[in-house]
């Protein structure tokens, strides 16, 4: 059996709006085990980006429970503070990849260098930077800086700091949302082809079916709040 990478249990968020208290995440629970993939569908506002906020600790949840790559977090241990944010912090550097849909790089180093970066910050030394960005298809323009290159090269480059940190989940947010249809389908497949091959675990938030569809799983968060 896989292991499971992410459990999540009765999880909920809120959030003020002037006098209205809006909830955003509302006892939800979900696994998700390695090499697996979970695509968060629901319209704008129901919680999609939220979610992955809270599992890479960038919010803290009301309620619930959270336990992704071995550690395990809950209101209590959001009540200590400064040693949860540590904590996750830490977790976010060594073991969870985040793409958001434009890509996150430095300006002022080239893509090869970027890469290295992220390896670096995560703790890895197995210098395979330029291996992830041939696999990604960008290896071409490793030397080049972010404004000299497509958005879509940009994207694979951000794909490939991703994998050269070798997390145990990757956390896409609309991966594919700022790009064409047939750039966004070879991004696309480009990183279901390498989360297959590394093992990693993948929770993918978008608007698109199609690219839903190519998940094991869904969570369908529904309308807008």
């Amino acid at each position: 059996m896989p292991d499971t990478v992410v459990t999540v249990e009765q999880l909920g968020k809120c959030f003020r709006s002037g006098a209205e208290t809006v909830r955003v995440i509302d006892r939800l629970s979900f696994e998700v085990a390695s090499a697996g993939s979970m695509a968060v569908i629901g319209r704008s506002g129901s919680g999609k980006s939220t979610l992955l906020n809270l599992l890479c600790g960038l919010e803290l949840p009301d309620s619930g429970r959270i336990a992704i790559a071995g550690r395990q977090f809950d209101t209590t241990h959001n009540a200590a503070g400064p040693d949860a944010t540590s904590a996750w912090a830490a977790l976010r550097k060594q073991s969870i990849g985040v793409v958001f849909q434009e890509a996150n790089l430095m300006p002022a180093m080239t893509l090869l260098e970027n890469v290295q970066l992220r390896a670096s910050l995560a703790g890895k030394t197995a210098g395979d930077e330029r291996h992830w960005l041939e696999q990604l298809g960008v290896a071409n323009e490793a030397n080049r800086f972010p404004d000299q290159v497509s958005g879509g090269q940009r994207q694979r480059a951000a794909l490939a700091m991703v994998f050269a940190m070798h997390p145990a989940i990757i956390l896409a947010d609309e991966p594919t949302g700022s790009l064409d249809r047939q750039t966004a389908e070879d991004v696309a497949d480009r990183l279901f082809e390498v989360q297959r091959d590394t093992g990693c675990a993948l929770i993918l938030a978008t608007h698109d079916q199609a690219l839903a569809a190519r998940c094991h799983d869904s969570l369908d968060l529904g309308g807008s709040h």
